[in-house]
């Protein structure tokens, strides 16, 4: 047995951005940007684990926005043409800077890479990217949870619990589509948890979700291990709280690891330091100054002046901090064992996008930590959730307390003066969707398609991209116009529907572009008692008692 274990966890969430309308979008550079220097690249470490016959355990979340994107053709096609043209930029940035002891290395190198993720998307996958977490999770190496279906915000959505249950149910509903069979864990929309919670997770399913620190820490009764073992909610399921020591050595933005000064500056990029008429056919829209991805310089200081990127010492860098995150695992399971009956359980979470995109050199970390910790299996050994609760050790019974991993640790960042006028057309909505839900309980044809589109709206206007772009300043007016425009489009909808004067034309162009989640079912929206009237309905009819 070993002294203690780590469960390694990377959400990877999106929201749906899908813009056939522009024939190029800003926001659809989210997505592309993240499977170039994200996605691959993480599979490409573990496939690599795999080839090399390394033990290692990740969990790895993927939301159902995310999914969808992925399994959009549409975006496939973009995406390959995105790729493409970085290709082209790369051929072209070798040759300007042939001869170039320093710089003509780092241009191969994105070369490589880009054509590593051309082989991958285009031929080894044929552009279904998802194919290749289904690998993996067969390897046992990996296993992929889910969350909300577009991953709203649950519990400033719950002043009705069946919009609560629609966004998890769909979510689930649609991993079980793609995948074969249920999850057995949920990554929490923003591990956003409130009391109560649970017992919609429960109903659904589910063994166990992943929540913020203090939502351990100061759960009712106060746990006798903290956050180093999970809890058993009151509706049957664990929660697993995030170990604040290892957030703090990869997220803090002053003494985290991406901050070292040997690795890539990320707002440094070839986009903005090179001439228009060379870089202009190769911005995303064309024209616009923004970040190609090629980018030839390290942090080196708190300084405006930049030193060239050394690339073999930003992977020696990497491989240090692995060794020192892997020794501060031992030191704190070797503490909080002699502490325990049972060895110790370090949950590590992290946003997926933050290795490879913003910490160039995370997935080789990720890398040299599966290796080092392979190799040193009786001291800290990595795991699932999963695969933890299986080994049978009794948890306490706590309830959590409510919280979310956001600034200050509960619901302000989603529910401030800057958004806080999106909530009561969001309830507004959702009631207005559970009523259509209830009346027409049975549609077919034209009216049930209306009816799933209308729920699909909905969906999309409560995801909590909107309302965390909007408190950031980043993009607010692109997230306050998404929101809206999803709302409106839900209540011209629900008009439609109760004058019965549907816009077939207008509800195909809908369909067309906000086309997730296939075969879903607006029926997720109907409260229980309506539920179970209608199944009493259904027995009737069949002759049943």
């Amino acid at each position: 047995m070993p002294n203690g274990y780590m469960a390694l966890i990377l959400h990877a969430h999106l929201p749906y951005v899908r813009h056939p309308e522009h024939s190029r979008s800003l926001e659809e550079k989210w997505f592309f940007e993240a499977i170039t220097e994200c996605y691959i690249p993480l599979l490409r470490v573990f496939q690599e684990l795999e080839r090399d016959d390394i033990y290692y355990r990740v969990t790895f979340s993927l939301s159902p926005t995310l999914m969808a994107m992925m399994e959009d053709s549409f975006l496939q096609e973009r995406y390959g043409d995105y790729l493409a043209s970085l290709q082209e930029l790369a051929r072209k940035e070798e040759q300007r800077t042939k001869g170039d002891s320093v710089f003509s290395p780092l241009a191969r190198m994105y070369r490589e890479r880009l054509d590593h993720a051309s082989h991958i998307y285009n031929e080894r996958y044929g552009r279904r990217l998802l194919e290749a977490f289904k690998e993996l999770q067969k390897t046992g190496h990996v296993e992929i949870i889910t969350s909300a279906a577009t991953h709203g915000y649950l519990p400033l959505l719950g002043l009705q619990k069946e919009a609560v249950y629609a966004q998890l149910a769909a979510g689930i509903d649609y991993y079980e589509q793609l995948f074969g069979a249920p999850p057995r864990g949920i990554w929490l929309p923003e591990c956003a948890y409130e009391p109560g919670l649970e017992e919609i997770l429960g109903e659904l399913g589910l063994h166990y979700f992943i929540t913020a620190t203090h939502g351990v820490l100061y759960a009712s009764p106060r746990p006798k291990y903290g956050v180093y073992s999970p809890l058993l909610t009151p509706g049957g399921l664990a929660a697993f709280g995030r170990d604040p020591e290892t957030s703090h050595q990869v997220w803090s933005a002053n003494e985290g690891y991406p901050g070292d000064y040997s690795y890539r500056e990320f707002y440094r990029d070839i986009g903005y330091d090179l001439e228009m008429d060379y870089i202009a056919d190769f911005l995303h829209p064309a024209g616009l100054r923004g970040n190609t991805g090629f980018k030839y310089y390290r942090i080196t200081g708190p300084v405006d002046y930049k030193e060239p990127y050394d690339r073999q010492a930003a992977l020696h860098t990497a491989q240090r901090h692995a060794g020192n995150f892997m020794f501060n695992r031992g030191k704190q399971v070797e503490y909080y064992g002699g502490l325990m009956d049972r060895p110790p359980l370090i949950v590590a979470p992290y946003d997926a996008e933050l290795f490879g995109h913003w910490w160039f050199e995370g997935p080789q970390w990720i890398d040299n930590l599966c290796r080092m910790m392979g190799e040193n299996r009786h001291n800290v050994e990595m795991v699932t959730p999963e695969e933890y609760l299986q080994k049978g050790y009794p948890l306490q019974l706590c309830t959590p307390n409510a919280s979310s991993w956001g600034d200050k640790g509960y619901h302000e960042v989603w529910l401030n003066g800057d958004n806080d006028w999106l909530y009561r057309h969001l309830h507004t909505c959702a009631e207005k969707m559970i009523s259509l839900a209830a009346d027409y309980p049975a549609a077919s044809g034209t009216l049930k398609e209306a009816l799933n589109q209308a729920a699909r709206e909905l969906l999309l206007a409560q995801a909590s991209d909107w309302p965390f772009i909007m408190t950031a300043g980043t993009m607010d007016n692109y997230a306050r116009s998404k929101a809206v425009s999803h709302l409106e489009r839900f209540l011209k909808l629900e008009r439609q529907v109760r004058q019965n004067g549907i816009d077939v034309s207008w509800l195909r162009d809908l369909e067309a572009t906000d086309n997730l989640f296939p075969g879903f079912d607006y029926r997720l929206f109907q409260s229980l008692d309506d539920t179970i009237a209608v199944e009493k309905s259904a027995l009737k009819g069949a002759g049943a008692t």
